[in-house]
């Protein structure tokens, strides 16, 4: 009897997404082992079987180490420093799935770890940053104790990688002027789950209800969230599995099973820090990938991504162009950065990282000339504002999946961005299909879902696809809100250059 193919089904946004974690977690038999930036135990459950025994993910978590599932948990720590707010709510998140395991009947079920990156910048840059350093965390200790309303002792303890970093007199906290804090550039990205080593849940989508919307995308355009996860059986599960057991050697540049399915960014600490704002690169197969399958690729390429920062990416891309004339590229991105279009606070380094994006623009398209297209999602509803969360009078639509397809011949959904971050330092992980009938499946999910049901066959093909979908996003562009098609529009590269700024001397990897 034939091998049975293996499940991959693509999940588009959290609608689809969370009720497949949960029934997951409530299917498992032995072990769930999983990785995440961002696992708030206060989620809502979205899934009827998880509702029957609860709430949030608080109860399922009780219910599954109740039932004797032993869960093992990577979750993401952040810079005190720079990070503060992030390092204060991974912290508190992680009280959360403590407390959940003190209240089931196993506790010795659940094995957590809250993981830095062991990486930091050498004494020289930090010392070069002393000043804005102790002045970010002045900026963002009244921050925070204003927003929060929390007193100095509760947020030392709610948040305790600061302790070393302040001091504190009476209900007033300030940063300590000596030495200079140490800074860790890099975090763990990633977001995935294996269970009983058999199926693997892995691609852009953090758990929380910030993250949670419909692929009808009916929120408030602040709080869109489109995002891509798939959940395959198979051989990448137990590489996975493998991966987040032997992420705490790779970090410091030990030897890991080589996967076949799975790729991976993962960076080192340096043996010599002293002049380096950058840790070690170390694994490089989410970049390597790319740049295998673009060498490959002869039609199309379509690429759906938060950021398109990496300028030897693009360059790779813009020198394919050149040599395979029949070569296309489709890019779906954001209108703008989430910072920049749903915040005023944003500050240089959004600012650099808009360089960064329009620097790869500019590369690509003198590459690909008219053979580019690049497009935004807006919500199908009126909305007119002065900022950046308004794209052609709408709403914009965040996105924040991570999706390449090459041809039809590979398709890769991961947690990276194309950007330098996270082809190069921050640890990631995703799925390279080459089955044709899986690329098959990721592509025509995420174009049905940006163009609409009614996507023909002109979208698809390389020697058409620029054509028909700048033609759809044109027409939507003059059409009002509500009778667009789909939600694809032209994406604006004239609000990118007026926030760009330069940074020289700061690495790209940094945006």
């Amino acid at each position: 009897m034939p091998p049975q193919p293996r499940q991959f089904d693509v999940l588009l946004t959290a609608a689809e997404a969370f009720p497949r974690l949960e029934a997951e977690f409530l299917r498992a038999r032995q072990d769930i082992v999983a990785g995440f930036r961002v696992f708030d135990p206060w989620t809502q459950l979205r899934s009827e079987d998880a509702q029957a025994i609860g709430t949030t993910w608080f109860d399922l978590l009780c219910h599954t180490l109740n039932r004797g599932v032993r869960i093992e948990f990577t979750l993401s720590d952040f810079d005190p420093v720079v990070g503060m707010d992030m390092h204060l709510y991974a912290w508190r998140c992680l009280r959360g799935i403590l407390a959940a395991a003190e209240a089931s009947a196993c506790p010795e079920n659940l094995q957590v770890r809250m993981d830095l990156h062991p990486a930091r910048l050498g004494l020289l840059p930090r010392t070069i940053l002393w000043p804005r350093s102790v002045k970010e965390m002045a900026k963002n200790l009244a921050q925070i104790i204003d927003t929060e309303n929390i007193s100095a002792k509760d947020l030392l303890h709610d948040a305790p990688g600061l302790r070393p970093l302040v001091k504190q007199r009476g209900d007033t906290l300030k940063p300590r002027l000596f030495p200079p804090p140490p800074l860790a550039p890099v975090t763990h990205h990633q977001k995935l789950a294996v269970f009983d080593a058999e199926r693997l849940y892995i691609g852009g989508l953090d758990l929380n209800d910030r993250r949670f919307d419909t692929p009808q995308h009916q929120r408030a355009g602040q709080d869109t969230w489109h995002d891509v996860q798939v959940l395959v059986t198979g051989p990448a599960a137990q590489e996975a599995q493998t991966h987040l057991r032997t992420l705490p050697a790779a970090l410091h540049r030990r030897p890991t099973a080589q996967p076949q399915d799975l790729v991976r960014t993962i960076s080192a600490k340096r043996r010599f820090t002293l002049p380096f704002m950058s840790p070690k690169p170390w694994v490089r197969e989410i970049a390597d990938a790319h740049t295998s399958a673009i060498s490959r690729s002869t039609d199309l390429i379509y690429l759906e991504t938060q950021f398109i920062r990496d300028e030897a990416l693009a360059r790779c891309l813009a020198d394919r162009a050149k040599a395979a004339p029949g070569l296309s590229l489709v890019i779906m991105v954001p209108a703008a950065p989430e910072d920049i279009a749903f915040t005023d606070t944003w500050g240089a380094d959004a600012a650099f990282g808009e360089h960064l994006q329009t620097k790869c623009i500019d590369i690509l398209q003198d590459g690909f000339g008219d053979r580019l297209f690049i497009g935004s999602p807006a919500r199908p509803v009126s909305h007119d504002t002065d900022g950046r969360d308004t794209h052609y009078g709408a709403p914009i639509i965040y996105l924040h999946a991570k999706v390449s397809i090459f041809d039809d011949h590979t398709a890769i959904v991961s947690s990276a961005n194309l950007n330098g971050r996270s082809l190069n330092w921050d640890t990631e992980a995703g799925i390279a299909t080459r089955t044709p009938h899986e690329v098959a499946q990721v592509k025509t999910r995420c174009f049905d879902h940006w163009l609409g049901s009614n996507a023909d066959a002109a979208f698809f093909n390389g020697k058409t696809a620029c054509d028909a979908w700048g033609a759809r996003a044109a027409s939507n562009a003059r059409a009002r809100p509500e009778d667009r098609v789909g939600f694809v529009l032209p994406y604006r590269t004239a609000p990118a250059r007026q926030d760009a700024q330069a940074l020289p001397g700061v690495p790209p990897e940094m945006a």
